[in-house]
């Protein structure tokens, strides 16, 4: 909050208006559901309703409104109390109706200063603390992989491994999945993003698992690709070529690299293989208090890579009809190099 206040007059701003969940959290330690911070030099005064009014009294030690009615009303009193003229604000966070409606509860000749992802790049160099909750976060991941493939059996719904992991990781402390677990066998696991189903997972087929945990709020992100039974030749060549073109990725990121240079290292052991065009997207994202984050690492990615940034490696090549192969770890950025917080091998394993 001190960071942010000091920057307020570099944005020609008296005061920031946070509506954002995730940023809220990040600014105050507050948890629930139903917030907004209105932060200025002198005061932070987060606004929330009744439901939260002893949560919020133990999380924070912000100045703390409780509200009745709607935030955004005891929040434009406040502008007007305070007599604020100049207020940031998160122009991709809030809804058009709240910036309607806060925009014409100004007071005279005040004015909103539209903001992009003003916090969010604050947030993107992790502290100490934020680094040890995401390692716990991949533990708990990796650990609840483990404990669910051992609970497999040929024959298995998609869905009910999914469901499965999603237990694990709540065994194992976790408050949620840090996203829809993704489970996909045979032909389906060219879908990157594939929704479990009530499918059979039968012998001699791919399996992709995609899965997170979010332990205290931090996500982990970890993609896994397995055989059932035993794998052609030519998908064994795939894998193969995969786990290079993610070990490449990874052994280029340092401090002050540039994203797209990460993206470019993965493709080009890709394009050795005659397999850059089956590789769809980017090869990784920045995660803490959100699954996605900046940094985002894809081709026309410009920012630098620093130290204390958590982000995925997680190129993958997608055959329509036939199957999909992705290998992701999640990855911490360091002055000389990075380091791979995730544990589960990726040694070709065949179940």
């Amino acid at each position: 909050r001190q960071l942010l206040a000091a920057h307020l007059h570099a944005i020609d701003a008296e005061a920031f208006l946070v509506t954002a969940l995730p940023n809220v959290r990040y600014l105050t330690g507050f948890t629930g559901s139903n917030a907004v911070l209105l932060l200025t030099p002198s005061r932070a005064i987060l606004f929330t309703d009744p439901r939260y009014t002893l949560q919020s009294s133990q999380e924070t030690t912000c100045t703390v409104r409780i509200s009745k009615g709607p935030l955004l009303k005891a929040v434009a009193s406040a502008i007007s109390r305070h007599q604020l003229r100049s207020i940031a604000f998160e122009r991709q966070q809030i809804p058009y109706h709240a910036y309607e409606f806060l925009h014409d509860k100004l007071p005279p000749r005040a004015r909103f200063v539209p903001t992009d992802l003003y916090i969010e790049s604050l947030r993107m160099v992790k502290s100490p603390a934020e680094i040890d909750l995401i390692r716990r976060a991949v533990l708990t991941n990796s650990q609840a992989f483990d404990a669910a493939l051992r609970q497999f059996k040929q024959g298995m719904a998609e869905a009910e491994l999914a469901a499965e992991i999603d237990f694990q990781m709540r065994r194992l402390g976790a408050e949620s999945p840090s996203f829809d677990t993704i489970v996909a066998s045979g032909s389906r696991a060219a879908l990157p993003h594939a929704h479990p189903t009530s499918n059979p997972i039968q012998p001699n087929q791919l399996l992709l698992i995609d899965m997170g945990a979010t332990q205290q709020g931090y996500a982990s992100d970890m993609t896994r690709t397995l055989f059932l039974g035993r794998s052609s030749r030519l998908w064994k060549q795939r894998y193969q070529a995969v786990l290079e073109a993610q070990l490449a990725a990874i052994g280029s990121i340092r401090h002050g690299v540039h994203a797209h240079s990460v993206d470019a290292a993965a493709r080009n052991v890709l394009a050795t293989h005659k397999l850059d065009s089956a590789f769809t997207h980017s090869t990784g994202h920045g995660l803490g208090l959100e699954i996605h984050e900046p940094p985002r690492i894809g081709k026309k990615e410009k920012r630098r890579l620093l130290a204390g940034m958590v982000v995925t490696v997680e190129p993958g090549i997608y055959l329509e009809g036939e199957g999909g192969i992705r290998i992701e770890d999640t990855v911490l950025v360091t002055e000389k190099g990075c380091e791979i917080l995730t544990p589960t091998t990726k040694k070709l394993t065949q179940i």
